[in-house]
């Protein structure tokens, strides 16, 4: 007897027969089981018996069923793990109860916070919260946010990758509400949700220079980015308002990886006329900084936009700028259903404060 175990052709998977299966020991497959068809009110309605109103009501919560009846459309449910299709419900009704939200980077530590805000307040609200992330790629945002759309989301937070979203206006007026959060929209009226990122970097700026530095690095993310943009304008101000003549050699802006910021901030510590502090245009730059720093023979001032994890327990501790990740995500998500019930109608831009958090990174003096 050939007992080979035949291969599909097409999928390169072995097919091993019943019998083959039971000779091995291998357990029988359950008959009748096909992934992907789940059991529906009908099945549900012929194995209690019952109607499929009867069974409607019982799913829906709904009067005018007997408590027999009911137990045994229950059981009927329970046996055959039947669980209720939502997206009739949407053809029905016209809302979904889930709302998505374009992330820049889930990986990036600032937007747990954020996202996490956003999640409360949908499920405040008795939605789902459905999340992805664009990379930073304006073509992946715009893929993203559209087919978030077609599965009929109620509404998007997006943060955007992107300068143009006039892709997003058909969506918008057939009823999708939208809230950008922590970067503008490009090219179209929206409600928007920011930081002060202009603001806090002066200030930020404004702190070192008032612990006596007058040479001060900048290392940014990319320029097109409005966050970064912001920053290093903020940057420019503090040091134009000391008197300080900005060099062209004290700032640098562009990819965020490790290899790119630690040159940068390399770059900047050598030379005759090395700066004295850095300032970290957000939180992947400020982790670098440190590691360069730790390398130092001298101690360089440090302040860094957003706060970091552990950044208390380092020696000196490090002194921030820090966002309210979770403000910014509860205030975006909040305009997002005030949206949905109606009571919205001008777009806003909404700018939350930042705070200078002293640990004591920033507050070395020039150590020449």
């Amino acid at each position: 007897m050939d007992r080979r175990i035949p291969v599909d052709d097409r999928t390169g998977r072995r097919i091993v027969p019943e019998t083959t299966r039971r000779a091995a020991g291998l357990p029988e497959r359950q008959a009748g089981t096909r992934y992907g068809n789940r059991p529906t009110m009908k099945d549900v309605a012929a194995r209690a018996g019952v109607g499929l109103k009867t069974v409607s009501r019982v799913v829906n919560g709904e009067p005018g069923v007997t408590p027999d009846t009911e137990r045994r459309v229950q059981e009927a449910i329970d046996a055959l793990g039947f669980r209720r299709n939502d997206s009739a419900r949407v053809l029905r009704k016209g809302r979904t109860a889930s709302i998505g939200l374009v992330l820049e980077d889930l990986a990036d530590p600032f937007y747990g916070p954020l996202s996490r805000a956003v999640e409360e307040v949908a499920r405040a609200h008795g939605a789902l919260l459905i999340n992805g992330s664009s990379a930073e790629d304006p073509d992946r945002e715009q893929e993203l946010a559209l087919a978030l759309c077609a599965r009929r989301v109620d509404g998007l937070v997006v943060i955007p990758a992107g300068d143009d979203h006039r892709y997003l206006e058909p969506e918008i007026k057939a009823g999708v509400a939208t809230v950008f959060v922590d970067r503008p929209a490009g090219r179209i009226d929206a409600d928007v949700v920011l930081s002060d990122n202009y603001g806090g970097a002066r200030a930020g700026v404004a702190h070192l220079i008032a612990h006596g530095h007058r040479r001060i690095g900048f290392i940014g993310d990319m320029p097109r980015i409005h966050t970064a943009a912001e920053r290093l304008r903020g940057y420019r101000a503090a040091l134009e308002d000391a008197g300080i003549p900005v060099e062209d050699s004290w700032m640098s802006l562009g990819a965020t990886d490790p290899e790119r910021v630690r040159r940068a901030a390399e770059e900047m510590l050598s030379g005759p006329s090395p700066v004295t502090a850095v300032f970290a245009g957000n939180n992947r730059v400020t982790v670098t900084v440190i590691r360069v720093l730790a390398e130092q023979s001298r101690r360089v001032a440090l302040v860094g936009f957003d706060d970091i994890e552990l950044a208390d327990l380092l020696q000196p501790g490090v002194t921030v700028v820090a966002q309210d990740a979770a403000a910014l995500g509860r205030t975006a998500a909040e305009r997002l259903f005030r949206q949905l019930d109606g009571t919205l109608v001008t777009p806003e831009r909404i700018e939350l404060p930042t705070r200078l958090i002293t640990r004591g990174s920033g507050e070395l003096p020039p150590a020449d």
